[in-house]
């Protein structure tokens, strides 16, 4: 296989969380492009099927599932509707995610750390649980975890990812047990921590003194000296979903522009 063939998604089926904007969006585009076809969630309806024209665009057939991928019906649902559509998932990036309420830790409701929890870590747990015997029965698959360099470090304004840290990190330990159950299947099992991209997760309210001192403190420690854009986790997703990435599982790909060197 020649080095262009190994990146090579044709006749693949990609399942995306939260595909709908933001570094989901970017994930779906990147399948098709590089020639899968894709099954989008996302929890509002009008953004996923902007993203399914910009796969069709891609010459690529998409089918677009709403719901609350927290919810065990709603991803019931989505993988049903992904089978009777395409018949298979060869490819699952468990992207959905939220971030906490930006108050100090004393002061979050419980009601906020539940959301989160559920919405970030849980959904990853039933989007695996929901796909893996899809895999099991082809012994091959690829899943994608987006956590976040928030998972292994803290940042100078703690109060921004304190829950949202730690569902990141439980993500990480998630994905590292699955990919050394998983591996003598054929299944593989990564993660993408990114650093902050240029932009805001749902559930992300930032005034704009929050925003003024999130890029005090984060931009200094950046030595690339910016946040990233979008399109730049395009890499890092097509390898992990293809032949390219044959021999890697249970790895953390970290995109922060160097701040977690």
């Amino acid at each position: 296989m020649d080095g262009r063939a190994i990146f090579d998604l044709s006749g693949k089926v990609a399942l995306v969380t939260a595909g709908g904007h933001g570094l989901g969006r970017e994930y779906c585009v990147a399948m098709a492009q590089f020639g899968a076809d894709v099954v989008l969630n996302d929890i509002r309806e009008d953004l996923a099927r902007e993203t399914a024209e910009l796969v069709r665009q891609c010459g690529r057939r998409a089918c677009v599932v709403a719901g609350d991928v927290s919810l065990l019906d709603a991803v019931n649902t989505m993988v049903r509707r992904a089978l009777e559509e395409f018949g298979t998932i060869d490819i699952l990036f468990c992207n959905a995610g939220i971030m906490n309420d930006l108050v100090p830790l004393h002061e979050l409701a419980v009601e906020s750390w539940n959301h989160v929890v559920a919405t970030n870590l849980t959904s990853t747990f039933l989007c695996m649980r929901a796909v893996l015997p899809i895999m099991l029965k082809k012994r091959s698959g690829s899943i994608i975890v987006t956590s976040s360099v928030s998972g292994f470090r803290a940042i100078a304004t703690p109060e921004v990812a304190h829950c949202y840290g730690a569902t990141k990190a439980g993500m990480i330990s998630l994905m590292k047990h699955a990919a050394v159950a998983y591996a003598k299947h054929g299944i593989r099992v990564n993660a993408i921590a990114p650093g902050l991209h240029d932009t805001k997760p749902v559930g992300w309210k930032l005034t704009e003194e929050d925003a003024r001192r999130l890029n005090d403190a984060i931009i200094p420690i950046i030595p690339m000296g910016r946040f990233a854009q979008p399109c730049e986790i395009k890499g890092l997703a097509v390898f992990l979903a293809s032949e390219a990435s044959s021999y890697v599982t249970g790895q953390v790909f970290v995109s922060d522009g160097g701040a977690s060197a």
